[in-house]
């Protein structure tokens, strides 16, 4: 509600009561005037004249006190006014504060919400997990306590308790056929059909089975036989090759569904673990000098070290930090809420990885997610001295990072050189859409929770190179084409120097020959 400040008296006003004055004091000094006269009557002691003196005085003196009543009015009525401003200016300074506070102390109180109830879930899963064990125990015990009961009353342990043995542990095991898998591992099996199924060969399987041994064995137990090897290994590669549900993993191997779900999680670790270091690395001066002749062979682009690209793989809205993990221009396109998580990698000629970051936020765009990685930690230290990385129009040109001119209106020389980048460019796109075709698994959401992903996603990696570089052919049913929007970077230009370069390069492509005729 607003308040008008006091209505103070104009001229006309003040006037007006300045006449109204007038009369009142001349009734007043009439009156005053006739009992003065009957005084001078009776004591004669005034004259005509001292009497004017004293009316004019006196009316000075009535006016003078009005005129400064009202001064002192109008004086503290302004004052009171601007009193209030003052107050009023004060409680809502105060009142903005009080609604800061709260919305802190809402915000800190839902984080506090959210960690007690992330503490509930692992409460939660680990008292699962004991309860589980228990049981575990306490049927290992029922069933020793069973078994040697029926062997004293046989008469010894090759009596007829071996039946009752076997019995019993039908109880706890369900039987579950194990045949497809049985024929998949039969020497005699199509290697054909076997490269369908698992996107590889026999062998590249076998070289796979050999260096993780150690890593996914277990030992058998009272109550069953662990897992072979290579049965585990099976279904971890299957699930990732087909992308199929848990449930259908479980009936092709004859494995329990939450089994099945642990092997996958656990393969995938040891894969990343033991495997990632041996086959995801980045070249050494000779190889890097092989690389960079490559890649000036297909482009004519000199000391091209890698090609860079950043693809989303969709997931389910995670529970936690869910804005974070919005893709927008996945949703814009397929009129869909989409959620995803980033793959960096950095390949060579091949469409080997050499780099990989993975498990940033759908959200980040391509060059943020650059500058949080370990290439760009490597870069800062001066270890990417003489090597251009290739990269789209989503990343900013550096010292490092080669990209396309991205302005309008290009010249011969600057259209024949993205021409160029191009080639280098789909190196690295065709060899993630091969990743995404031979494991279908990234194509569409998983069911792997959000903290497990980067393991699975990481085992995908290593296992593309394992077959890029055994020369694993993929069918045409496999293809995959690849989409990921491209947002320009807002500061695209941040080294003089790489400007400089890059006008170079492409000066050198189209006058020295080494463009080609498509441009003219």
């Amino acid at each position: 509600m607003e308040i008008s400040p006091f209505p103070f008296l104009n001229q006309e006003e003040i006037s007006h009561l300045y006449s109204l004055f007038q009369d009142i004091d001349s009734n007043t000094l009439a009156t005053n005037s006739n009992a003065h006269l009957k005084r001078r009557r009776m004591d004669g002691e005034e004259d005509e004249s001292g009497w004017k003196k004293i009316k004019s005085s006196k009316n000075n003196s009535v006016m003078s006190d009005i005129l400064s009543s009202l001064i002192l009015l109008d004086e503290e009525e302004k004052q009171e006014y601007q009193q209030w401003a003052i107050e009023s200016q004060l409680d809502k300074a105060a009142l903005d504060w009080n609604h800061k506070q709260k919305v802190v102390a809402m915000n800190d109180y839902r984080s506090d919400l959210e960690a007690h109830f992330s503490d509930l879930d692992e409460m939660d899963l680990t008292r699962t997990k004991r309860a589980r064990r228990a049981a575990s125990e306490v049927a290992t015990a029922a069933v020793v306590t069973e078994t040697a009961l029926a062997s004293s009353e046989s008469g010894g342990p090759g009596g007829g308790g071996s039946g009752q043995q076997q019995q019993h542990r039908r109880l706890w095991v369900k039987d579950r056929s194990k045949d497809w898998w049985d024929k998949c591992n039969h020497p005699d099996f199509p290697d054909e059909e076997f490269r369908k199924a698992f996107r590889m060969s026999k062998a590249t399987f076998d070289l796979i089975c050999m260096e993780l041994d150690s890593a996914v064995t277990k030992k058998n137990t009272m109550l069953r036989d662990a897992i072979p090897v290579r049965q585990r290994i099976a279904v971890c590669i299957w699930r990732l090759a087909t992308g199929e549900p848990l449930r259908l993993v479980s009936k092709r191997f004859g494995l329990g569904i939450s089994t099945c779900h642990k092997l996958v999680l656990e393969v995938c670790s040891a894969i990343k673990n033991v495997l990632m270091q041996k086959f995801v690395q980045w070249p050494d001066e000779e190889k890097m000098k092989m690389i960079k002749g490559e890649f000036e062979s297909i482009s004519g682009v000199p000391n091209v070290g890698g090609s860079v690209y950043t693809t989303h793989v969709p997931i389910i809205a995670p529970k936690v930090n869910v804005s974070a993990y919005y893709n927008r221009r996945h949703t814009e396109r397929h009129q869909k809420t989409s959620y995803s998580m980033t793959v960096q990698g950095v390949v060579d000629p091949k469409g080997v990885f050499t780099d990989v970051c993975i498990g940033y936020p759908g959200s980040m765009p391509d060059d943020k997610v650059l500058e949080e990685s370990a290439l760009f930690k490597r870069a800062s230290r001066g270890d990417l001295k003489n090597v251009w990385l290739v990269g789209n129009s989503g990343l900013p040109l550096m010292d490092w990072v080669l990209v396309p001119y991205t302005h309008q209106n290009l010249t011969w020389t600057q259209h024949t050189f993205n021409e160029k980048i191009g080639e280098i460019q789909r190196v690295s796109k065709e060899a993630f859409a091969r990743l995404k075709g031979r494991w279908s698994c990234l194509q569409k959401r998983t069911e792997v929770k959000l903290q497990d992903l980067p393991a699975v996603l990481g085992a995908c990696c290593v296992l593309h190179n394992i077959c890029e570089m055994r020369n694993e052919e993929m069918g045409p049913e496999l293809k995959f084409d690849l989409f990921d929007d491209v947002m320009i970077p807002e500061n695209s230009l941040r080294s003089a120097s790489a400007i400089q370069a890059r006008d170079h390069i492409a000066h050198n492509l189209l006058h020295h020959g080494l463009g080609g005729t498509s441009s003219i």
